[in-house]
């Protein structure tokens, strides 16, 4: 950096307001001796606008005028490329003024780091001139405050997205988020409203279009029609908002219809929470379940919990759904996949033999990940071809029934994953599950040993059917038992590998 360079100010001015201007942005804009700012083809530049009351006298402008602005052009490289250019071009004549010797300020809307024009210039020059960013206030900062609508509070988790985002991918980040701002709206607007759809937090929705302008306007997400300006966003308030909730849950309880969603959490830790069951658990009244597995569900305000034993699924999922016939928005939470040896059979038993109490009941079954799953990536694919699934507990079917289907499994050479395995008062039936599978498979087979998996205790080791260590076996262990073809190779550093090919020899 040259010592008789000028100084670079990437300085964000706010929403448009010059009310909303910085008193340092101020400061920094009135002492510069040039200006520099993006301007449309028609010659209006908000951000100029909103600094017009701070720049001085004889003070040099700079205008940068953007080649295009709706992604139409003739650019060989289409939009990319145009914008590519300009703003080569632009820091090539900010850089001229710089060695020159003068301090110049860029002007940007909202936030200079935030989505901000000025970013692209700070990463052209930013390591040839000494540069300073004054921050500035964001445009969904702004319409937050027009619209009066808290967005996030406590641990709420706050999503900021473009709505240039395939409308799938979006709805996904909306279900994810307790609270969620879209951004860069115009032509993408129908889109970003089906998303929000999709994602179940449309009524929820405020649409506010220029901020802090004379012309702002806000209204209900779902009450907006045609076209829209790029200068506008969606806020999608955190649920727990007493102006949000009391808007999306209004009318549930008058209703008499309360909904009851049984939750997946995966087999361990929040990287496996889907979106869906996410945005299942944060928006709940009720959560119901094994009080293990509520303690892996972040504590939120104003939810109530209702935790109870590990063996009263019946009586956990009468109680949820007498809680949801009340008009509550009720999760039971399930690990792994609630439909899989899980809470899910448990509710529909109890609507089923409910004589019509639940029927006004709105039930949906959220999935997980499941364990099976979870613990066969960690070796490879060793159910990559057709396998079967079975529970060795027979405290729900006698033990006749399970030796039956273990051994029809086995001589029709499945691969398989079985579940509750065995436990501290229950160690028999281990050892004769692995009978009857020797009958139909070499004592070499590939037995995966996966145990707490995704937790503080995970244990994977690959061993065979006739030498595993079923004295290591507990309900926290699941069992991946390979089928005839299964193989066993060695990977990168040594690493274990197994999987089920997906041709079977004819």
């Amino acid at each position: 950096m040259s010592a008789s360079a000028g100084r670079l100010f990437g300085v964000g001015v706010g929403p448009g307001d010059p009310e909303l201007v910085t008193v340092k942005a101020q400061r920094v804009i009135g002492a510069c001796d040039v200006v520099a700012y993006p301007e449309k083809r028609a010659g209006s530049s908000i951000a100029r606008q909103a600094a017009a009351p701070w720049i001085a006298a004889g003070c040099q402008e700079l205008a940068l005028v953007y080649p295009v602005t709706t992604g139409e052009t003739d650019h060989p490289e289409g939009y990319e490329g145009a914008l590519r250019d300009f703003y080569d071009e632009s820091a090539a004549r900010i850089a001229a003024g710089l060695d020159a010797g003068l301090d110049i300020v860029f002007l940007c809307e909202g936030d200079p780091f935030f989505y901000g024009s000025y970013i692209y210039l700070h990463e052209r020059l930013a390591e040839r001139y000494a540069t300073e960013v004054v921050p500035g206030v964001t445009a969904f900062s702004a319409a937050a405050a027009a619209a009066g609508t808290p967005l996030a509070k406590r641990d709420d988790v706050l999503v900021v997205a473009p709505g240039t985002l395939p409308p799938d991918v979006l709805a996904a980040r909306l279900r994810d988020a307790d609270a969620a701002v879209v951004m860069k709206l115009g032509r993408r607007f129908d889109g970003v409203r089906d998303a929000a759809a999709i994602a179940g937090v449309g009524e929820r929705g405020v649409y506010v279009e220029r901020a802090s302008h004379e012309d702002e306007r806000v209204a209900a997400l779902d009450e907006v029609e045609g076209a829209v300006p790029y200068m506008s966003l969606v806020l999608v308030p955190t649920a727990r908002s007493a102006t949000a909730a009391a808007a999306a849950g209004a009318g549930a309880g008058a209703a008499g219809r309360g909904a009851l969603a049984v939750v997946g959490l995966g087999p361990a830790g929040p990287v496996w929470l889907t979106p869906e069951a996410s945005a299942a658990l944060a928006t709940a009244d009720d959560l119901v379940g094994y009080g293990p597995y509520l303690d892996r569900v972040p504590q939120r305000a104003g939810q109530r919990r209702h935790a109870s034993d590990n063996r009263v699924e019946m009586d956990r999922a009468r109680h949820a759904l007498e809680l949801a016939a009340a008009g509550c928005s009720v999760a039971v939470v399930s690990s792994g996949d609630p439909g899989i040896f899980a809470m899910a059979t448990a509710v529909l038993e109890a609507v089923e033999s409910g004589n019509g109490q639940f029927q006004n009941v709105d039930l949906r079954v959220v999935p997980g990940l499941s364990a099976m799953h979870a613990a066969a990536a960690r070796v490879g694919a060793p159910l990559g071809h057709d396998f079967a699934v079975i529970s060795l507990s027979d405290q729900r079917k006698p033990w006749e029934v399970i030796e039956r289907r273990l051994d029809a499994a086995g001589a029709a050479d499945l691969a398989l994953a079985l579940y509750n395995p065995a436990s501290r008062t229950r160690r028999e039936q281990l050892v004769r599950a692995r009978e009857v599978l020797l009958r139909h498979r070499a004592p070499d087979c590939p037995v995966v040993v996966a145990r707490d998996v995704g937790g503080a205790g995970e244990s994977i080791s690959v061993s065979t059917l006739g030498g595993f260590d079923a004295e290591q076996v507990d309900m926290r262990t699941l069992l991946v038992v390979g089928s005839s073809t299964t193989r066993v190779i060695s990977g990168a550093g040594g690493r274990t590998l197994v999987y089920t090919p997906r041709s079977y020899p004819s």
